[in-house]
């Protein structure tokens, strides 16, 4: 089935349909519909001043909320039983995806670029998966791929912005509808509805736009923009 570009469809932490909490049902869809292995992030903490800052003990930390923690990235996992049991002792968690292996992969770069490789994508006629956002960033998901191959697409570039950034074996995603220290997380683009898994391009249909719309974005894609 080919997939369908929707609409923005923002999502709030809170209750779905029949009580179920939000971030729990997103967590179980990931885990055991399409078979994505997830755990719970970091999660934010209210600051005297009523600044949310990360729940972590670094007191400078770049992403807060958005990074697991405890449990570490290979907690992550797909079993329903430990996944119900996370959120339910923490149902505003973010829900973390351990990339790589079998799970997706993700390119990420900041939103003003990522908007700009997205057009052009769409201009190309390149089918895409699943696209997750925040404020300052944008991730495509692609198909798993190795470190080889992207080293091979890599080195192909001219040039390489700072600001793109490769989540794969060992990596990890935020996603939808977490909350975190750089605002909401929601689907740029939404997973088609349903009990398949979504589909996702192969990083070689993607990299050379996202590439090129880094080194024509304002900044000339050198800020890292997390």
């Amino acid at each position: 089935m080919r997939e369908i570009l929707g609409r923005r469809r923002r999502f709030l932490p809170g209750r779905r349909r029949g009580g179920k909490p939000a971030m729990l049902a997103a967590a179980l869809t990931c885990a055991t519909e399409w078979h994505w292995p997830v755990l719970p992030g970091v999660g934010l903490q209210s600051g005297g001043s009523g600044a949310r800052g990360c729940s972590c003990p670094h007191p400078d930390c770049v992403v807060p909320g958005a990074h697991p923690f405890d449990p570490g990235l290979l907690a992550a996992t797909t079993d329903a039983r430990m996944v119900r049991w996370w959120w339910e002792n923490r149902p505003t968690a973010p829900i973390v995806l351990a990339t790589g292996g079998r799970a997706p992969c993700a390119l990420s770069l900041p939103a003003v670029a990522a908007a700009l490789a997205l057009a052009e994508l769409d201009r190309m006629g390149v089918r895409l998966g699943p696209v997750v956002a925040t404020p300052t960033r944008w991730s495509i998901l692609v198909a798993p791929y190795s470190l080889e191959v992207l080293g091979e697409l890599l080195h192909r570039q001219d040039w390489v912005p700072s600001s793109l950034r490769f989540h794969g074996e060992g990596g990890y995603l935020v996603l939808p509808p977490s909350a975190t220290g750089a605002g909401l997380v929601r689907w740029e683009r939404a997973p088609l509805p349903g009990s398949a898994a979504p589909w996702l391009p192969d990083v070689e249909a993607v990299v050379d736009a996202l590439v090129e719309a880094s080194t024509s974005a304002p900044g000339g894609g050198s800020r890292l923009a997390y």
